[in-house]
């Protein structure tokens, strides 16, 4: 027994050794336009090139965060969904540095299903992550670093998520018309736009027994090359906020509730969408805290999600997990864009 233990701990203790090297080294940043460049054309040669980045690049980006996940404020390492996290970022950097090297197809195919099983591996770690911080209320309301470790962390988590997922994709033998990968060259955004909400209002049916509807504004031809999946996430989030404020604030009355509003703008520099409400606003006490991990307008708790990627499940809630717009913000933020909310308390934003 005294054997196993020693024997085990060593492990632990070299694989610790493996993480703290690798985690030294610098990753390499991947633009948007640089994936549709290379995925245009998945030859043998490009999915071999990305395989062998891939094999050097995710246990810089993995182990990181295996060393974060290690020495959180206030006591938010030892939370049991925390370990759970932890553990599954062992695991994968593990899987990682024990592949031996990629030299042919063969072992791009071997490669390409290893890191597509680490991708589900790794599908609950928001909600479980969130879970682990919901615990941590009882223990400190001091977010501020709290705040700073979860956004590197799921910023990290995104990218690392985007790697694998183009690299999976750029095997699809039969892509859909103008995908490169996980890309969209020719994106609408009213078309997501639609989707995003009809998705959010099926949502505020089931909540509520109603929804307000939603108007959008824009050029149903205009595109632009983007991550659908993303987009998707970051509307839907804001129409299912706004949907829910707007419902809690006219439920009880006489006046029909009014729609909700999707702007749809295309700039010089910037594709601009704008979703706005009449449901009342956010006091101006609490904007400061909307984009904090430990925070939600809403009275519901964190549930505990079940195959989680993006953030939408078939299990989510209308609101209350504390992490919705945070986790939007920084998918806004991880190609160049951002999220900003603009209330008027008392009518809405």
């Amino acid at each position: 027994m005294e054997v196993n233990i020693t024997k085990a701990l060593s492990v632990c203790k070299s694989l610790m050794k493996d993480i703290e090297k690798w985690g030294c080294l610098k990753q390499t940043g991947v633009s948007l336009r640089y994936m549709m460049e290379f995925g245009s054309a998945p030859t043998h040669k490009n999915l071999l090139i990305s395989a062998q980045f891939l094999h050097k690049e995710l246990p810089i980006r993995i182990a990181r965060r295996a060393i974060e996940l290690h020495s959180l404020p206030h006591g938010l390492s030892l939370m049991p969904p925390v370990l759970k996290v932890r553990d599954w970022y062992l695991d994968s950097f593990r899987d990682l540095i024990s592949f031996p090297e990629i030299k042919n197809m063969d072992d791009e195919k071997e490669f390409t299903e290893m890191i597509k099983a680490i991708k589900v591996r790794h599908n609950n770690v928001v909600p479980t992550m969130a879970l682990g911080v919901q615990q941590l209320k009882i223990i400190s309301e001091d977010p501020d670093k709290i705040d700073e470790f979860l956004d590197r962390f799921y910023m990290s988590r995104i990218g690392i998520r985007m790697l694998i997922g183009q690299h999976v994709e750029l095997h699809n033998p039969n892509p859909p018309p103008n995908r490169v990968g996980y890309i969209h060259t020719k994106l609408s955004p009213v078309n997501v736009a639609r989707n995003a909400s009809e998705d959010a209002r099926s949502m505020c049916y089931r909540e509520y027994g109603t929804a307000p509807d939603v108007n959008i504004y824009g050029d149903p031809d205009f595109t632009f090359p983007y991550v659908p999946a993303h987009l998707h996430l970051m509307v839907f989030e804001l129409v299912k906020n706004s949907l829910r404020a707007v419902q809690e604030r006219f439920m009880d009355s006489d006046k029909i509730a009014p729609p909700i509003r999707i702007i749809i703008a295309d700039g010089i520099e910037d594709v601009t969408i704008k979703v706005s409400d009449e449901g009342g606003g956010i006091p101006r006490s609490g904007l400061s805290k909307i984009f904090t991990y430990l925070y939600s307008t809403a009275r519901n708790s964190v549930d505990e999600y079940e195959n989680c990627d993006l953030g939408i499940t078939s299990n989510v809630t209308m609101a209350g997990n504390g992490y919705g717009l945070p986790i939007c913000r920084l998918y806004a933020r991880y190609f160049g864009g951002d999220l900003q909310v603009i209330s008027m308390e008392g009518y809405g934003k």
